[in-house]
């Protein structure tokens, strides 16, 4: 029997960040594998269905032991959430604030990746008013422009030559003031599932034609995306993405679960996009993919997660 199964889990979705779609599909479908699994639920919608509930009040009023967090983007990945509920003193799933925060900020995090040597694509990042002249003169097209504050592929665009240059920044720019430019990969993606600082085996991405990037509508909707597993590497290929994936998770202090983003470039080498410390987990969702692969199911995939945390909560105390 699960140490959780006398306690009150409150699943955390929703939010009123640009990934609202995806947060409150993913909630649903964790609160479900959960009270298959018959656990007592809760659900949170934090800020509402008018985005005008007080969230403090949300998780003050409401009953629960142990929170689920399926928030993502927004206030649910960058470590704000995590901060009050530590006040509050409800354990929940995944990294605490200090790791969430780091992890969602995606210059800051390359930024101290390239300190320590974890390979990563170059960069620019600018606050505000991106230097148009600078990007020319330092970056090669193509480039890939992207908010440095959230998540799903949101806000991001290709950019071939100087002419779509404005648009792509404009286009970031309506999620964050901080804009990322980073030189784009020409080669395969992977993805790689961490649950309890172990690497599952990664998950090779292959996006219809008609999409030159995994991006948020090869992510959810559309059905043509291929999912590779295995996915086409060598066994030693597989297990270098894997170290590298668990060594730039560790880096940030991650803990619990998350996905780590990875790219192949032409000359062969390894390169890490991001880390994501509240992915996904509907339908098209990579890690419940990567467990199935692994023979866990959805179900168990949930109970695991949230299993794991409380353990470790009580171990911490």
């Amino acid at each position: 029997m699960g140490l959780l199964k006398d306690k009150t889990i409150a699943v955390i979705y929703g939010g009123r960040s640009a990934e609202r779609e995806v947060s409150l599909e993913s909630g649903e479908r964790v609160a479900q594998a959960l009270m298959n699994k018959g656990y007592q639920v809760s659900k949170i919608d934090l800020y509402g269905v008018d985005g005008k509930q007080d969230p403090v009040k949300q998780l003050l009023e409401t009953s629960y032991d142990f929170a689920f967090i399926a928030l993502h983007g927004g206030e649910g990945e960058d470590g704000r959430v995590q901060a009050l509920l530590d006040m509050l003193e409800k354990p929940y799933t995944g990294s605490r604030p200090l790791a969430s925060g780091f992890a969602m900020d995606k210059a800051l995090t390359k930024k101290f990746w390239q300190g320590l040597g974890i390979p990563t694509p170059n960069y620019l990042c600018f606050t505000d008013t991106p230097n148009v002249d600078q990007i020319n003169e330092e970056m090669s097209y193509p480039l890939i422009i992207k908010p440095s504050r959230e998540g799903s592929t949101i806000g991001i665009s290709k950019v071939h030559n100087a002419s779509e240059l404005a648009k792509a920044l404009e286009d970031a720019k309506r999620y964050d003031s901080d804009i990322l430019v980073e030189e784009f990969v020409s080669g395969p993606e992977f993805t790689v599932t961490i649950i309890d600082d172990v690497a599952y085996s990664p998950i090779g991405l292959k996006p219809s034609e008609g999409h030159e990037l995994y991006d948020y509508d090869a992510k959810y909707l559309s059905d043509d995306t291929q999912y590779l597993l295995p996915c086409g590497l060598s066994d030693d290929l597989e297990l270098e993405v894997q170290a590298l994936a668990l060594e730039a998770y560790r880096s940030l202090n991650c803990e619990g679960w998350g996905r780590v983003d990875i790219m192949q470039n032409a000359e062969g080498q390894f390169t890490v996009l991001e880390v994501n410390t509240s992915p996904g987990m509907t339908s098209h969702s990579l890690v419940p993919m990567a467990a199935a692969y692994a023979g866990i199911d959805y179900d168990a995939l949930v109970e695991m997660i949230a299993e794991k945390a409380w353990q470790n909560f009580i171990g911490a105390h």
